[in-house]
């Protein structure tokens, strides 16, 4: 009788200690960016979309149209649109779809459909890849986008490098990125999304007000046969990087509360069909009016092309400016988040505030050196858009739907998949032929730190 207690103690302690792990685990949670606070409203997800999706990409799309022709950029960009909204359907049914279980974060769902190390091996390398190309092009745009203001606003001025640009709107990011999580940048976030439909509304307003440019021509610029090729892959790249905002659709839906009558994914969804419905008010005008005034003479950014009025195009640059800086800190939430939970789950790093001090600062910094270095990253992005964005956006939603439903074979759901699936795989081979081709030509005219 006298080992019972004994047994019964060491129960309690065993108890005790995973009490004090799920504890610990709850505290974790919501010290973390992304779990930490789940009241969202619906049109805070449609707003953090719009910011997510709608790049200064927007700018280049009349230059990737002019890459492609008529016709097939037409259709690409509209075939764009459709499978995107179809993945991102699926990501947003996908985020509850296990009873009482939520996938917070886009590798968490990639583990359930290929099970723990594969998963992760998967997903987190291109998540990482994007989010953090994603920042470090950023950087570079909103460093020319001042320049460009600068410039713009007062011509005879001395030049200043590029460099600076770069390191001043990095400043804010230093600020910014203390915020804790998603719900404390949605006013940032609704700055951005404002802003992007106005410079998308000035590229396209602009352009028609200057009209069809007299000497306008439709054909397609390279003189040869090759350079035909590579540049319609380098045009089918700037698409796939336009529409790039999966990567952070689960960590978006996350903050939004959830309960078993009223999950999450409805309000999400109201919140996605805005924000698709601005995507496409920014791109289809920007694109087709863009190439329809100024043909192939069109500038890779249209801003560039309009000129004057000088005014209207300065405020165009600063609101790139702004919005920019919200899409900054909407893609490295989700980094904040993973080198945050790495650091106290496996290093046991007491969550602190001066811990996410030191890891958001470095965070910065490294990404604004990186584009102080390689300010010619736009190039880097139809390489790197190629290899992960592609995946993430087009076709990585579609195989884990295939893995986790099983749709029976040659039914409707696997069809469409299956094409999502072959269409996103020939971008992701295409793309990065063009943007290699591109990096390797600009690469030689290039001095470091110049």
């Amino acid at each position: 009788m006298e080992t019972q207690p004994s047994s019964d103690n060491g129960y309690a302690g065993n108890n005790t200690s995973s009490e004090e792990n799920l504890k610990r685990q709850k505290e974790i949670d919501e010290w973390l960016p992304i779990t930490s606070s789940r009241n969202a409203k619906w049109w805070y997800s449609a707003f953090h979309n719009v910011t997510a999706m709608v790049g200064a990409g927007v700018l280049s799309l009349p230059y990737a149209l002019s890459e492609l022709g008529w016709g097939p950029g037409v259709a690409i960009l509209v075939l764009s649109w459709i499978i995107t909204l179809y993945t991102l359907w699926q990501m947003v049914e996908m985020h509850e779809m296990v009873p009482g279980k939520r996938f917070d974060r886009y590798h968490e769902l990639g583990q359930y459909a290929f099970g723990e190390k594969l998963g992760l091996y998967i997903v987190v390398p291109q998540q990482l890849i994007v989010e953090v190309g994603v920042c470090i092009v950023y950087m570079v745009t909103g460093g020319k986008s001042l320049e460009k203001f600068h410039d713009t606003v007062c011509s005879t001025c001395k030049q200043i490098k590029l460099t600076y640009f770069i390191m001043i709107f990095a400043s804010v990011h230093f600020v910014l990125s203390h915020l804790p999580n998603f719900n404390s940048i949605s006013g940032v976030s609704l700055a951005a999304a404002v802003m992007s439909l106005s410079y998308s509304t000035i590229a396209w307003g602009a352009s028609v007000a200057k009209g069809v440019q007299p000497e306008v021509q439709y054909g397609y610029k390279a003189k040869t046969a090759a350079g035909t090729v590579f540049n319609f892959f380098s045009g089918l790249g700037d698409i796939a990087f336009a529409y790039a905002g999966h990567n952070v659709v689960l960590e978006i839906q996350a903050t939004i509360p959830s309960t078993p009558e009223k999950p999450s994914k409805g309000p999400m969804w109201k919140g996605v069909i805005v924000a698709y419905i601005v995507v496409a008010l920014c791109y289809f005008p920007v694109a087709l009016i863009g190439y329809w005034m100024f043909g192939n003479s069109i500038e890779d950014n249209i801003l560039i092309s309009l000129e004057k009025p000088a005014w209207l195009i300065a405020m165009a640059n600063i609101f790139v400016v702004i919005h920019v800086i919200g899409s900054y800190q909407i893609y490295a939430m989700p980094v904040f988040d993973m080198i945050e939970t790495v650091l106290v789950k496996k290093l046991n790093f007491r969550p602190s505030t001066t811990l996410r001090f030191f890891v958001r600062n470095f965070y910065v910094a490294f990404t604004m050196f990186i584009a102080i270095t390689f300010p010619f990253f736009g190039g880097l992005l139809g390489f790197f858009g190629g290899f992960a964005f592609a995946p993430t956006t087009y076709f990585l939603p579609c195989i884990i739907w295939l893995a986790i439903y099983k749709p029976k074979k040659f039914g409707l759901s696997w069809w469409t998949n299956w094409i999502c699936i072959v269409f996103g795989v020939c971008l992701m081979v295409l793309s990065p032929i063009g943007g290699l081709r591109q990096i390797i030509l600009q690469a030689k005219e290039y001095e470091f730190y110049s």
